[in-house]
């Protein structure tokens, strides 16, 4: 899917969760996790997928080259990598997109006075000639480049003009303006917008796209008034997740769109009346993919988060319930089926087979191999012995549960058991399977059941960390619902998240620490590597 310059018909998306939205404190993904979203992100529609920042770590090229390889294909998505504008970066993000069948690199460098002075420490001459340098180095590799001013939103505009003119005759296919620090409002961002289709000669020959932060509230209103004013790519993230207060929220943006089309058609040279849709989403997939993003990464969505909240349409005051009654449209703006999200059915239970069980979960959008379907079915039928009636949200959380444990390498947990009461010191013993098959036990007492399975696991994996988050949510209603279990870890600056699910809130708890003590330790080896990896991209530049 080539996307030429001159294509202004529409709004693309550019999804950006796998780069910018990972930064989001212990969100970190591991590179299957990654494929998953990013399998789920080409069926939702998004027109760019950007898969990470090669340069950054192994584990960043190997997720960038693998989803260049399993995504990128001729009909898929263009897959993007991020590179800072040197030469380094960029040749490693070549390489790394080197299987995609529409490769885009995606280079940047600082353009306001506070980054030039504090961080580059360079003058505006200099970082004019090395943007316009790196750009033609990338465009070397790729006829699609996407340029960045960072801070662009507190840039002088005379010298960003200049800078976006020296990018798009470099070679820059698409000029994307970003509010890194979240500080610009609507209007401001409208007239920025307005000012490059106005004073950069040369904009006719690149897309304008927009990147923003939402620290005060206002990253969609931003973009949306960005469209408004010329801009036809906007960088976005599922939940809206990134780095501080997060990304403009991709869900957001994109039903603002879809539900105020007759708004925003004249904007983009449409009749008011158009029913051709802003842009190419499968809205119909919004909620799975907004929930497989919160189920790998660990971040919960708020029951009153726009779109995809669990409180978004639903209505407990008198009067919205009788109106919603007698006529939906009196305080619905939007059908709930038009995110895909549908009543909570049960779809299988105890005596359903494997033939069911494996149609069932294409129908959910998962494409497991034969040996975590054979895993994931042996837990859905240990679930069916303790819960009668399975829901389509269950089976969501054993599958996930159950591939996620089997990707991480590291400890596996063989045996938990507690003994606790209100008159009984809390108790755990723990069984634990080391990388190398070798089963370690140890117990520890604690200050409840969850507190004394941590201090026992500690014990076996001497691993310091501080445990800075301990969450538990309901997969579904009842007495016997799964309850999921999300851990954050905190090891010097870096946070590590671990989830599981489990009707054993013990045993769930257990695994997820574990799931978050085999991710610190991979990070752990993997920074032991990083100098090796640094030294052999140098030696070694792109083969492209």
């Amino acid at each position: 899917m080539k996307i030429q310059p001159n294509e202004v018909d529409r709004v693309l998306i550019f999804d950006t969760t796998l780069r910018d939205g990972e930064q989001s404190p212990g969100a970190t993904l591991n590179v299957p996790e990654k494929i998953t979203i990013a399998k789920q992100l080409a069926r939702l529609g998004v027109d760019i997928i950007e898969a990470g920042f090669p340069f950054a770590s192994p584990g960043d090229f190997e997720a960038v080259q693998k989803i260049a390889e399993q995504v990128g294909t001729p009909e898929g998505p263009v897959i993007c990598g991020l590179a800072r504008a040197t030469r380094q970066d960029i040749t490693t993000a070549a390489e790394a997109l080197k299987p995609a069948a529409h490769p885009r690199i995606h280079t940047f460098i600082a353009t306001s006075d506070i980054h030039l002075k504090y961080k580059l420490k360079k003058t505006r001459a200099e970082v004019l000639e090395i943007a316009g340098e790196m750009v033609a180095l990338a465009r070397s590799f790729t006829d699609d480049v996407e340029f960045s001013p960072e801070d662009a939103g507190r840039s002088d505009p005379e010298f960003l003009y200049e800078m976006l003119e020296r990018a798009i005759a470099a070679g820059a296919t698409t000029v994307n303006i970003p509010d890194t620090v979240g500080y610009i409002t609507p209007s401001e961002f409208g007239d920025l917008i307005r000012g490059i289709k106005e004073n950069v000669p040369n904009i006719d020959q690149a897309i304008i796209s927009v990147h923003g932060h939402n620290d005060l509230g206002l990253a969609v209103a931003n973009f949306l008034e960005a469209v408004k004013n010329g801009a036809r790519q906007l960088e976005c993230t599922i939940n809206g997740i990134g780095e501080r207060a997060g990304n403009a929220a991709l869900e957001e943006l994109v039903m603002a769109l879809h539900v105020r089309r007759q708004y925003y058609n004249p904007f983009l040279g449409r009749p008011a009346d158009s029913e051709t849709p802003l842009t190419h989403i499968d809205s119909r997939q919004i909620y799975k993919t907004s929930r497989l993003v919160s189920n790998l990464t660990g971040m919960l969505v708020q029951p009153n988060k726009a779109i995809v909240g669990s409180n978004a349409f639903a209505h407990e005051s008198g009067i919205h319930q009788d109106g919603v009654l007698k006529h939906r449209l009196t305080y619905e703006i939007m059908d709930a089926e038009s995110i895909g999200l549908h009543e909570n059915q049960i779809v299988l239970g105890k005596h359903s087979g494997r033939n069911a069980f494996r149609t069932r979960l294409r129908e959910l959008g998962f494409e497991l191999s034969e040996q975590d379907l054979n895993k994931a079915f042996i837990r859905f039928k240990e679930l069916a012995d303790k819960k009668k009636e399975i829901s389509d949200w269950d089976l969501e959380a054993i599958v996930k549960d159950e591939t996620q444990t089997q990707e991480n390498t590291g400890f596996k947990l063989e045996l938990v058991q507690v003994s606790c009461g209100d008159h009984a010191r809390p108790t755990a013993t723990v069984t634990l399977l080391t990388p190398e098959g070798q089963e370690l036990t140890d117990a520890a007492i604690g200050t409840g059941p969850v507190d004394a399975v941590y201090k026992a696991i500690n014990r076996v994996v001497d691993v310091p960390n501080k445990l800075i988050e301990f969450s538990v949510q309901s997969v579904t209603a009842g007495i016997d619902a799964i309850g999921k279990v999300t851990i954050r870890l905190q090891y010097e600056d870096r946070i590590f998240s671990g989830h599981s699910a489990n009707t054993d809130i013990i045993v769930a708890s257990a695994q997820a620490y574990l799931n978050a003590l085999n991710r610190l330790m991979a990070a752990l080896d993997q920074s032991k590597s990083r100098s090796e990896f640094e030294s052999r991209i140098l030696e070694e530049p792109a083969r492209v």
